[in-house]
């Protein structure tokens, strides 16, 4: 159940600040961080989105002390505060939060990666939802096309960037265009 789960992730986040506290190195500290990182994950996934905010923040400031600023593992919590943020409404606090993880992960994993790909998509995404479907359009093109290349055709995230150029077409009214991505 939920409540078992979340029950455990708070058991995990307590138990690893302690030792984070009586360790205070990297690897603690990562791992407390993971933790903050899953239960915020949690709370995120079933709309309490006001009590997750506080653990991503702490978990992303760990991650930028500990491993840097352009880890993989902090873009993607980079990208997690942002999805906070815009399910909050907050699309002013997430956009540079996304346009970070993609700059970086753009320089740091390259411009095909799949966390890349993941973080155009968010940032599409985010235009999207603001009715800013010239901005979202090229960025959904660009990692359809880019999903198809490295991903190939029937990928789960190739399928998702199909969806997703479908809906914001569909969202516009552009249903010929629409129907055969559906």
């Amino acid at each position: 159940s939920l409540a078992a789960a979340e029950a455990m992730l708070r058991e995990a986040v307590y138990l690893q600040r302690r030792l984070a506290q009586r360790e205070p190195a990297p690897g603690p500290e990562r791992d407390l961080a993971r933790a903050l990182s899953a239960l915020a994950l949690l709370l995120k996934d079933v709309g309490r989105y006001a009590e997750a905010l506080p653990l991503v923040e702490e978990a992303l400031r760990m991650h930028e002390r500990v491993l840097g600023e352009e880890h993989p593992d902090t873009l993607t919590l980079v990208n997690n505060l942002a999805a906070l943020y815009e399910n909050q409404g907050l699309h002013a606090e997430a956009e540079p939060l996304y346009q970070r993880a993609l700059v970086a992960s753009e320089r740091v994993l390259g411009l095909e990666h799949p966390n890349t790909l993941t973080s155009v998509n968010n940032l599409a995404g985010l235009y999207a939802s603001q009715g800013w479907y010239a901005k979202a359009e090229p960025l959904y093109l660009r990692a359809l096309a880019a999903c198809e290349r490295v991903l190939g055709g029937e990928h789960p995230s190739t399928l998702t960037s199909v969806n997703n150029l479908a809906s914001l077409y569909e969202s516009q009214g552009r249903y010929a265009e629409a129907e055969p991505l559906f």
